[in-house]
């Protein structure tokens, strides 16, 4: 059989082909589940988001140091307990090193690379660099049983300085945790650190992985043998600035449930159904920081039920759907107040806090729910994973500048952004710029004037605007314009996914 075509007939169907082509064009396979068009650069802000991390380094700063203004600090912290506590992280705007904080920072770097690691393609060694940087200092916090130090430098004489923490000479006290002056809350958040950074280096560096497993274990042991409030032991020295409001019950569950999560030993799995009642399981708490960890360790746990079946964990489910259904406008559980602009609106003093953190657990409880094929039911209103993605995202816009005033609120992100942080060492001139030493009260000229920092704290996240979307870039103003390490730390997973979730990475 043969065919034979006419000239006509190949040129109508090139045309045909063509029209095709023109339609397959014009309605491209979606790929991602949001929008193909991002308005913001969130490969861009998490390399800054990670980046930021060595702006707060304390100690000797290793040849790799990509934040060149800063230089070694606090090289003797320590000494004058005959230990070494030398690295670590400053917390903030000042040049302490509060234990409690520090150790909430790591456990969320290392929970951001335990869930999107894998999207974060050349950002993740950066992350575990940050992460290391943490845990070799809490390792040297440890290393004596049954004894944490909890703190370096006196917080009130160190506020009565302005200095750059190069040039620091407040004296550098070491507070301790031990058998007879308990610190469960700090103690507990140390061990979840611990055991949180040893999955991120169970692969990496398998050695490193188990020393600090092996840490976690003893930590965790004295947080719950030894109990009561690191707030009534060094109340002089750790109020009002790190003082536990929430008691120790929070970190001893959500420290369980990491050491649950790194040793798969069941003798966590019962200390969590034994005593979960005890330590609030189930109380109505939607707020996730520093202090309180509730809601962490509700989502945490849920995975446990959700992806690996755990039915004896079965109620977190609902402590988790509990946290979420607050945050659902127009639910009747809801109970979470936004600005104006729509920025989620917890408390005036560094709320952004909040928002990061927040934004983080929406994801990674979305992902959970997408793995185990599970909705949420918020009072017969039926709430997806891609409702909190949503809802996340637009949290994380706000913050990158999709709001009111147009303002990024990470420093060197984006055209607007904060120039007079409440900080230190950004605020005075740098080492290489001014090499002479600069006084303990000379720097409140530079505090307390209109000009604008000149280091830039790339990466940088401030306390953020007020409930009415307002924000005065003020460097005296801390709860407003003061960065800080546990702000950055859960932003940290949720730029990964969502410049994963654009084709960012």
């Amino acid at each position: 059989m043969t065919f034979s075509f006419s000239f006509f007939t190949i040129t109508t169907l090139l045309s045909l082909f063509s029209l095709i082509l023109l339609h397959a064009n014009a309605f491209p396979v979606p790929i991602h589940r949001h929008p193909r068009f991002a308005t913001h650069n969130y490969r861009d802000a998490l390399t800054k988001s990670i980046l930021f991390f060595e702006g707060q380094r304390s100690g000797k700063l290793p040849p790799n140091q990509r934040m060149s203004w800063r230089r070694d600090s606090g090289l003797s912290d320590g000494s004058a307990m005959h230990v070494d506590l030398v690295g670590g992280y400053y917390d903030a705007g000042d040049n302490v090193k509060f234990g409690f904080p520090m150790a909430f920072t790591i456990t969320m770097l290392s929970w951001s690379v335990i869930e999107f690691g894998g999207l974060m393609k050349g950002e993740l060694q950066n992350a575990r660099e940050a992460i290391r940087w943490g845990t070799d200092y809490l390792l040297k916090a440890t290393a004596h049983p049954n004894t944490i130090y909890v703190q370096v430098g006196d917080a009130k004489k160190d506020h009565a300085c302005w200095e750059r923490p190069e040039d620091m000479d407040t004296l550098r006290s070491a507070f301790k945790i031990d058998a007879n002056t308990p610190g469960s809350e700090v103690a507990a958040e140390t061990a979840a650190a611990l055991a949180a950074a040893s999955l991120v280096f169970r692969r990496s560096d398998p050695t490193y992985s188990k020393v600090l497993v092996r840490r976690a274990i003893r930590v965790f042991q004295f947080a719950d043998k030894y109990r009561g409030s690191y707030s009534n032991a060094l109340k002089p020295y750790v109020c009002p600035f790190y003082c536990s409001y929430s008691g120790y019950q929070d970190e001893l569950l959500w420290g369980a449930a990491w050491l649950h999560k790194a040793t798969r030993n069941p003798m966590y799995l019962n200390y969590i159904k034994v005593n979960g009642q005890i330590l609030g399981a189930a109380e109505f708490d939607n707020t996730f920081g520093w202090d309180n960890k509730h809601a962490g360790a509700r989502i945490l746990l849920s995975k446990e039920f959700l992806v690996q079946r755990v039915q004896s964990l079965h109620d977190y489910k609902g402590h988790a759907d509990n946290f979420v259904c607050s945050l659902i406008p127009g639910t009747s559980f809801s109970s979470t107040q936004y600005t104006p602009g729509g920025l989620l609106f917890k408390m005036s003093d560094s709320n952004m806090q909040y928002v990061t953190s927040t934004s983080f657990l929406l994801l990674t409880y979305a992902k959970y729910l997408t793995q185990s094929h599970m909705l949420v039911n918020c009072g017969g209103i039926t709430v997806t994973p891609r409702r909190l993605r949503t809802i996340a995202k637009k949290q994380v816009d706000y913050l990158l500048g999709d709001n009111p005033l147009k303002m990024s609120y990470m420093v060197g992100y984006g055209p607007r952004y904060p120039r007079r942080i409440h900080h230190r060492g950004s605020s005075l001139p740098s080492i290489a710029v001014h090499p002479g030493k600069i006084q303990c009260s000379a720097g409140f000229s530079v505090m307390n004037s209109q000009s604008p920092n000149p280091n830039i704290l790339v990466g940088a996240i401030v306390g953020g605007p007020d409930e009415h979307d307002r924000f005065p870039d003020q460097r005296s103003d801390y709860e407003q314009s003061e960065p800080a390490t546990y702000i950055n730390s859960p932003l940290v997973g949720a730029l990964a996914y969502l410049a994963h979730s654009f084709g960012q990475l």
